[in-house]
């Protein structure tokens, strides 16, 4: 994969994980606690609820972090810098970037980093 095929795929994506944000933000519940009266309910319908919303909240978190790696790969291509690890500055190897264009370590820089947060 090249720089400008990166490019494409991953403004595809971009474009493709802020629809799914926008709609997921639409359609999230908001917590029975905020609603007026919930606390008159019973506790395993609102524990239900809000573990809904908490749900809902981690996978907007979760769709936003894709997104902030998405443009920095972006930045990385416009830079000149994309397909090379951040960590030592060798080429990330084809398989990994076409399967994940946003990579910006190595397969070994990104196993210690993995390893180390565990």
């Amino acid at each position: 994969m090249d720089a400008e095929d990166a490019r494409r795929t991953l403004t595809e994506e971009r474009r493709r994980l802020v629809e799914v944000g926008d709609f997921n933000r639409e359609q999230q519940p908001e917590p029975a606690v905020e609603q007026e009266g919930a606390m008159g309910q019973h506790p395993g319908d609102y524990g239900t609820e809000v573990e809904e919303f908490m749900d809902a909240d981690a996978m907007d978190d979760f769709t936003r972090r894709q997104i902030e790696e998405i443009d920095a790969a972006l930045r990385r291509i416009d830079d000149g810098t994309w397909g090379r690890c951040v960590v030592c500055g060798r080429e990330i190897d084809g398989e990994r970037l076409e399967a994940r264009p946003q990579a910006e370590r190595c397969r070994e820089h990104q196993e210690e980093l993995e390893r180390s947060s565990r």
